[in-house]
């Protein structure tokens, strides 16, 4: 399918070519005079569309200056909050941060169910 400017421009030329026919085509005028309005409003349309893709690109980079600089701000309070309450507070939940809990520690039992007894230097790993 032709672009929008292909169609344009052949209503254009479509148009002089009636224009400087007109009195053979006489009982086309109306429809080409509503052809001539339709590409003054395709033209002005097409103006309009480019001026709100250029605001649309500026928003755009608008919208992303603003997104950077509350992700810094946002990180920044959110060390805040978790300088103040501790790492390990519950609190943290309610901002939306993870509080540190330690991972439960493992005991290695034996066969028989009861824990083994770890010598020095070794981790519930080894």
């Amino acid at each position: 399918m032709p672009s929008y400017a292909v169609h344009l421009k052949k209503w254009g030329d479509q148009g002089k070519a009636l224009a400087a026919n007109a009195a053979e085509l006489s009982f086309l005028e109306p429809k080409r005079q509503r052809l001539a309005e339709l590409l003054t409003l395709a033209q002005d349309l097409t103006a309009e569309q480019n001026t709100l893709t250029a605001r649309k690109q500026e928003v755009t980079r608008q919208l992303a200056a603003v997104i950077a600089e509350g992700r810094i701000l946002s990180t920044f309070l959110m060390v805040g909050v978790r300088e103040h309450f501790g790492s390990r507070a519950e609190k943290l939940v309610e901002f939306g941060l993870q509080p540190f809990r330690s991972q439960p520690r493992i005991q290695v039992v034996g066969l028989d169910g009861k824990p083994l007894k770890r010598r020095a230097g070794t981790t519930a790993a080894d």
